[in-house]
């Protein structure tokens, strides 16, 4: 049995939840699922330049899970923007 998940501290909730190609109809697209935690470290390393350290600490989690976290939220990111899927970000 695995541990349960610590939680995680969001300091800002987007506005706008879900990003779409503009040319493609809502209903033939496929969607990404983005956690409101991977949108936060997505923020903290790529729009405030923090260092792992730094996200981790604002985020209270490790490094090693902050890195895990962002990886995992890049990958899904670079997925829907070069296969032309929608992105969802899940507030929950």
């Amino acid at each position: 049995m695995s541990r349960p998940c610590k939680n995680r501290i969001v300091s800002s909730s987007p506005e706008v939840v879900y990003f779409k190609p503009a040319w493609i109809k809502k209903k033939f697209l496929e969607e990404v699922e983005i956690k409101l935690d991977e949108y936060e470290a997505f923020r903290l390393a790529n729009i405030d330049e923090l260092s792992m350290a730094l996200g981790a600490d604002k985020m209270w989690i490790s490094a090693p899970t902050f890195n895990r976290i962002l990886k995992k939220s890049s990958k899904k990111i670079a997925d829907a923007i070069i296969n032309w899927k929608a992105i969802k970000i899940n507030k929950k």
